[in-house]
């Protein structure tokens, strides 16, 4: 498997989708490409299919294959795309919502506390300006404790947040390392990197605007599948994988079952499968980033 990622539930993911050899079918989240090369295995020559990234480094990966579109952009515009080029519903949909191992692994990136001199950067798509440096660093004490508790559900927020400004105020926090010592005194000593883990993440999906993304992603795949079509997501979090599971259980993130003047609305999907799928614990041991993976299913009306 590609150095660059290894991807997550891929058998799983694939064939949930029931692939149709000569469908057209979405990669929301091509990065390091190995489950558009799944699907593209499953395609006949007349199948399609579309690979969204918003990262170039992912993009440099994509395969040289003519039945391949490949997307440089976020995919909150899917439904824009799909029309753009010339397709009026999919077959299917498949989003692994993780983060590549490439990102996680590459200093300069600024996505993990493992790299003392790593610039907080997080960005995935590095023409965007705002970087985590910029929210350590300008966001208020009260925002920063916002982001932390709802991103990050970490317990103590407001005494992190407080820490940082603190910190910040001595000498601009420019590093995993300047962050990890401004936070010091908050790391639980038998659980820092879980601790530290939460607060990339809060930050990270502040960087990227993830939540919202998320949920304009759904709203737009809902769009561009046709009817029968196979919608598949892996999520990592509980704040993601409960918009996902509400989407598909009531066609919104909140979940709340929507009403007209004749009653009920249903939802636009059928559930594939009642409880998502894990990972085994063959792939866990031989991918340790993939044993908070949730695989859910469904598919439109």
């Amino acid at each position: 498997m590609s150095a660059y990622h290894t991807p997550v539930l891929l058998n799983e993911s694939v064939s949930a989708l029931d692939i149709k050899t000569d469908g057209v079918y979405v990669d929301a989240t091509f990065g390091g490409g190995g489950h558009s090369r799944e699907i593209l295995s499953r395609l006949s020559s007349k199948g399609r299919l579309l690979a969204f990234d918003q990262d170039e480094e992912a993009i440099a990966n994509a395969p040289d294959d003519e039945r391949l579109i490949m997307v440089h952009s976020n995919f909150r515009f899917i439904h824009n795309f799909v029309r753009y080029h010339g397709f009026y519903g999919v077959d299917g949909i498949l989003a692994d919502l993780g983060v590549s191992s490439h990102q996680f692994d590459t200093s300069e990136r600024g996505f993990s506390f493992r790299f003392d001199e790593a610039p907080l950067d997080m960005r995935m798509n590095r023409s965007v300006k705002r970087t985590a440096e910029d929210i350590v660093n300008s966001y208020s004490e009260g925002d920063l404790e916002g982001i932390f508790r709802l991103y990050g559900e970490i317990d103590g927020s407001r005494k992190l947040a407080q820490l940082i400004v603190a910190g910040r105020s001595i000498s601009p926090i420019r590093t995993a390392g300047d962050l990890g010592r401004a936070i010091e005194s908050v790391l639980p000593k038998f659980a820092r990197h879980k601790y530290l883990a939460k607060v990339y993440q809060a930050l990270r999906m502040e960087v990227n605007g993830e939540m919202d993304a998320l949920g304009n992603f759904l709203a737009g795949a809902t769009k561009a599948l046709k009817s029968g079509g196979r919608f598949a997501v892996i999520t990592y979090h509980s704040l993601e994988d409960r918009m996902v599971k509400n989407y598909f259980k009531a066609g919104n993130i909140t979940g709340e079952s929507g009403h007209d003047l004749m009653g009920t609305l249903p939802s636009p999907y059928l559930p594939v499968i009642k409880k998502p799928i894990l990972p085994s614990e063959e792939e866990i041991s031989s991918n340790t980033r993939a044993r908070s993976a949730k695989l859910r299913v469904a598919e439109k009306r």
